[in-house]
């Protein structure tokens, strides 16, 4: 969604029902999700390589929908099976809202995530050049950006001030930064499609535009081979 297209505020009433459909338990999720996984930082090692990307549920940054991430990996709070009807609830990849960005959507070609925040950390230019970079790739590799934690008047300042077009979602608790373990900014995952992740990296020092550029080459030339490997 552009920074240019007009947009009405919704009734308080559904605002809050939004939020609320948001809200409920993340912190618990996270915590559970987390002891799931590898404990080292996205980009640096081996951390994550290979596996499936968490699901999450976000805002669009740049439009109406409040509240914070859902990163609700299934349909029940507890690992009963079935689960009871008092503990269910929707999980982040059957979020059915207006303006709220679900990270399975992408998942049917290769995918970039950069994740930026402007707190003691200079993420602007790298996310100029992942914006740059993702109009080469159009229709070939989907592209996301979230931001982490800001403002979020001031953070729709940045992405309309910058004309930036690649779908920007709002992190606004940092449950998605933490469940994907962003330990600095700028961090960018590289995932093949079905959301498994080949590589990540962290810093500008590994971002530039031929960096990312050969870094989106390489992914989207391994996804074709993995596909025709039947992976």
């Amino acid at each position: 969604m552009s920074g240019g297209e007009e947009r009405k505020r919704p009734a308080s009433r559904y605002a809050l029902f939004v939020g609320l459909a948001f809200v409920v338990l993340i912190v618990v999720a996270t915590a559970n999700t987390l002891r799931t996984r590898d404990d080292g930082i996205l980009g640096t090692g081996e951390a994550g390589r290979g596996d499936p990307l968490p699901e999450f549920a976000v805002p669009e940054l740049l439009g109406d929908t409040e509240g914070d991430a859902n990163v609700f990996q299934n349909d029940c709070e507890t690992s009963s099976d079935p689960c009871p009807p008092d503990e269910r609830r929707t999980a982040a990849c059957e979020v059915d809202l207006p303006q709220v960005i679900r990270v399975c959507d992408l998942f049917d070609k290769p995918l970039v995530i950069s994740f930026w925040f402007t707190r003691g950390a200079d993420c602007l230019p790298t996310q100029d050049v992942v914006d740059r970079v993702a109009r080469r790739f159009r229709g070939r590799v989907n592209f996301l950006s979230i931001n982490v934690r800001d403002d979020r008047d001031e953070a729709r300042e940045i992405v309309e001030q910058r004309g930036w077009t690649i779908p920007v979602g709002y992190d606004a608790d940092g449950a998605v930064s933490n469940l994907y373990r962003v330990g600095g900014c700028p961090t960018v995952a590289f995932a093949y499609p079905g959301g498994i992740l080949q590589t990540a990296a962290i810093g500008s020092d590994q971002l530039d535009a031929e960096q990312l550029t050969e870094a989106v080459t390489r992914l989207l030339e391994r996804s074709r081979g993995r596909a025709v490997a039947g992976r």
